[in-house]
């Protein structure tokens, strides 16, 4: 991957704007958004191509095969962002993945290759995958102070809920009109939409004495970022509570919410409304944040939307009724969206803009990497149990990194500049 031929911004002007006003922030989120969407038009046309053109357990193997690459280089991705400046790796992922889409999609239009380059498509997402996401994490500190880093991540929530809702009907739509490769044509033209926007936005440098922080060895660079984490006073705490929060949150909202609906007779429509009710809960917390910029005392909310996200959790698989199971998930979604946009926001402000890269990947690597293996644990759990008291030892897995964040001192006195 190259980026020579892109050169470094200049430092914004517009660094005293609100975000919502700032140009180069809006140029961003448009990038961020449009990235989203074609994001899930792939996604779409990915699982499509890959049912039309093999057996489900064919199938099954294409839509896992980026995760291993991405967990794998997370961390490397981490170093990366840092090393050559996140502007310049979202760029070239971007454009990668683009030039990746359009390809299979034009060697779908001409002819019947088979599995094989979905399955080499995946591989590519995936390993770019691992240098996108801490990229993504570590530029809006170079485009916004740090006083605006909370209404940012409010902004950047409302992204990825609109990504996730407009992304499926779109890629349906081109699915519906011209089959596979004209889905991937359209994710390739949304990710492209990206790379203009992203080459006008503006980022600031870092201090004089940071600007060089990685001098050594990826290695060494890598266990630096490591080293930064484990002694800072709010950054490892918070990675605990975000590990904790995710074990205990994946299992019940991917495998615990399909039984449940097919054991309460509510059918696919009515998990659809349940999970429609947790992405109005999350959508409205990443509205309040960007709305008002700043949440007082965010590492005690933090804790206390962990511990009383937890109870719902919990109740959740109680509730008998499906108008009563929405309006609870939409409580989970609202007190999970706060909490994982606060721990976000005390991420951004609180580490050293020089090894954010790095520290956005251990994050990453903790939701990539280690909640999703708690799906076919929390499968077979609830085969052995029942439902209820899987839910209720996930429930308390996520109330624990809660509770990190209340006992940790400094994580619970944590607040975001305003």
């Amino acid at each position: 991957m190259t980026v020579t031929g892109i050169p470094p911004a200049a430092a914004p002007t517009t660094a005293g704007r609100p975000a919502h006003r700032d140009p180069d922030v809006l140029r961003w989120l448009g990038a961020y958004t449009t990235s989203m969407l074609g994001d899930s038009v792939y996604y779409l046309a990915l699982s499509w191509a890959a049912v039309q053109g093999g057996s489900p357990a064919r199938a099954g193997l294409v839509m896992s095969a980026s995760a291993l690459p991405r967990a794998v280089l997370l961390l490397g991705g981490g170093v990366i962002a840092d090393r050559l400046g996140p502007r310049r790796v979202v760029i070239a992922s971007d454009s990668v993945r683009c030039a990746a889409v359009l390809a299979v999609a034009a060697l779908l239009f001409l002819t019947r290759p088979g599995l094989w380059p979905l399955v080499l498509l995946a591989l590519v997402f995936g390993t770019v995958d691992a240098v996108f996401m801490p990229a993504v994490g570590a530029l809006p500190a170079r485009i916004t102070g740090k006083g605006q880093l909370a209404r940012v991540q409010g902004m950047r929530g409302i992204a990825i809920r609109f990504a996730n809702v407009a992304g499926a009907p779109l890629g349906g739509l081109a699915v519906a009109l011209g089959g596979a490769p004209a889905a991937f044509t359209l994710a390739g033209a949304l990710i492209a939409v990206s790379v203009p926007l992203l080459i006008s936005v503006r980022v600031r440098d870092l201090p004089a004495d940071r600007a060089d922080a990685p001098r050594g060895t990826a290695l060494a660079d890598l266990g630096d970022g490591l080293r930064h984490v484990r002694r800072h006073r709010v950054l490892a705490p918070l990675m605990l509570t975000i590990a904790l929060g995710d074990l205990g949150f994946v299992g019940p909202l991917n495998v615990g919410l399909t039984l449940l609906a097919d054991r309460r007779g509510w059918g696919a429509s009515g998990m659809g409304w349940v999970l429609a009710g947790f992405g109005v809960g999350a959508g409205a917390a990443s509205l309040l944040l960007a709305v008002r910029g700043r949440v007082p005392h965010a590492g005690l909310v933090t804790g206390c939307a962990c511990v009383a996200g937890s109870v719902a959790i919990g109740a959740l698989a109680f509730v008998p009724a499906l108008a009563a199971a929405v309006g609870v998930a939409l409580l989970v979604g609202l007190l999970a969206g706060l909490s994982g946009a606060l721990c976000g926001a005390l991420l951004q402000t609180h580490a050293d803009p020089a090894h954010l890269g790095r520290v956005t990947s251990v994050a990453g690597l903790v939701g990539l990497g280690l909640a999703p293996l708690s799906m076919p644990f929390a499968a077979a759990a609830i085969g052995v149990w029942g439902l209820g008291p899987v839910f209720v030892v996930s429930a308390a897995v996520c109330g624990l990194g809660g509770a990190v964040a209340l006992l940790a001192p400094d994580l619970r006195r944590a607040e975001i500049p305003g």
